[in-house]
């Protein structure tokens, strides 16, 4: 499913909704789509417009923040890096609810990317589950300890 390419990556969530509406069959990867734009209600009108979600420079980036979340997820299935699922359950509990907790998360998870990506290197899960660490502690802290 993923790409380097913008335009590949963005067919794809093209593809995905456009399946979803018409109620055709899901790849695996289009439902995982699927799941980040049900979630995310004011991307949906993008969707239906293929012309202006490809080629459009858009900040904030939708595609982006879909893709975060969709990472996101994948690592919650797998535990990896190992513990990411525990920041999750806290965050969760402390905030209510799950799309929240997601989003906190996205913020380290973007900043370790980029740093990867600068550096020309893989990303260093210990350096991102540390990043969540510190974010689960600090919510954990009564609002005097922040």
């Amino acid at each position: 499913m993923w790409s380097s390419d913008r335009g590949t990556l963005r067919k794809v969530f093209l593809s995905g909704w456009q399946n979803f509406r018409c109620q055709r069959p899901l790849t695996g990867a289009e439902s995982l789509v699927v799941e980040a734009l049900l979630a995310h209600p004011e991307y949906q009108a993008l969707m239906e417009r293929e012309e202006d979600a490809l080629w459009a420079d858009m900040e904030p980036n939708p595609f982006l923040h879909m893709s975060l979340h969709i990472a996101l997820n994948e690592q919650l299935a797998t535990d990896r890096p190992s513990g990411v699922r525990a920041v999750y359950a806290q965050l969760r509990e402390e905030n209510g609810d799950a799309h929240t907790a997601q989003h906190l998360m996205m913020e380290g998870l973007a900043e370790t990317l980029w740093e990867a990506q600068r550096a020309g290197h893989m990303p260093d899960e210990q350096a991102y589950l540390q990043r969540l660490l510190r974010l689960a502690g600090d919510m954990a802290a009564p609002s005097g300890d922040r």
